[in-house]
């Protein structure tokens, strides 16, 4: 499903005859380096971003590592980047500080770095296009709390715990628990990476160190997809999996009831805003610091709803 696009509807015209001062501006180049590539999530961004480059005519470049563990592949990546003197650069940090040296590099370059989905832990950067995970998270908590009746044991399976995303999402859910709801108990916090077999297995070892556990937070594609498949090889019924994203896999489980629902984002809006921010830098345009591109929650009563469907992928 191509998600329909309705912030697209921008003074693009506009924003081209900004750039007349910086020469034609199909010469303008724009890479952008992902967290990954093997969640369909990041096909998504990538898409969005294609099509900045097409309504903007500047070229856009999308490249992330297979896995979202390879920190030093994507530094790899980020480097390689740079060397080619692009006129800005998009890039969702694995892990920031061991992107500090190359950021500054970029910085004494005069290269605009805008950060999008994990961000970038820095004030290098000069705005971020992503989804406020720690209030998407609180939502994903009240949902949960909501289908196990406000009490019992819960546990969280992240995608990691150096980038701002798995931070956010898992403190999000987190402390929403805690400040909401005084008979939720999270027992346990987990990360497989975003791997949805590594997920898989720690959903196992969780129902057997948890047996009376009731429910349980994947944050993001391939942590929800993992912990639907642990659900199902334990044969343990009645546990509530709260998903992150979206993906075939994942919507697939949301219809036959391995998972309950899940936070959407909008990783097409994600790819889109991050070029066209990186354009209106490239102008001198003032940004804010936040570019907030939104999130909704889902399940197999509301995926058909326009609304829901347009922010969707496979």
């Amino acid at each position: 499903m191509t998600p329909k696009q309705p912030w697209r509807k921008v003074a693009v015209g506009i924003a081209l005859m900004g750039l007349s001062g910086l020469g034609m501006a199909q010469d303008i180049y724009i890479p952008l380096i992902s967290k990954g590539f093997q969640h369909q999530f990041w096909q998504a961004v990538k898409q969005g971003a294609d099509q900045a480059g097409k309504d903007y005519k500047v070229k856009v470049t999308f490249e992330g590592p297979e896995t979202e563990q390879q920190v030093d592949k994507q530094i790899d990546m980020l480097s390689a980047a740079l060397a080619k003197k692009p006129q800005a650069i998009g890039f969702a940090a694995l892990d920031s500080k061991a992107a500090v040296s190359l950021l500054k590099k970029a910085q004494a370059a005069k290269i605009p770095v805008v950060a999008f989905d994990s961000g970038v832990d820095s004030d290098i950067v000069i705005t971020t296009a992503q989804t406020d995970s720690k209030a998407a998270a609180a939502l994903a908590a009240d949902k949960m709390a909501e289908k196990i009746g406000g009490e019992g044991e819960v546990a969280v399976i992240g995608h990691d715990h150096t980038s701002t995303t798995g931070t956010g999402r898992r403190d999000g859910f987190v402390n929403q628990i805690k400040a909401k709801y005084p008979k939720i108990k999270v027992v346990d916090i987990q990360y497989g990476g975003g791997d949805h077999l590594k997920s898989a297995e720690i959903a196992k070892t969780l129902l057997i160190a948890h047996p009376n556990l009731k429910g349980i937070f994947g944050t993001n594609e391939g942590s929800a997809i993992g912990a639907g498949k642990g659900v199902k090889k334990s044969k343990k019924s009645g546990v509530v999996i709260i998903g992150f994203d979206s993906g075939k896999a994942q919507k697939d489980m949301i219809q036959d009831g391995t998972i309950a629902g899940a936070i959407t984002q909008n990783p097409v809006g994600i790819g889109y805003k991050t070029v066209e921010a990186a354009v209106k830098a490239l102008k001198g345009e003032k940004l804010p610091k936040v570019i907030d591109t939104g999130f909704y929650y889902y399940d197999k009563s509301n995926m058909g709803d326009p609304k829901i469907a347009s922010v969707l992928y496979d």
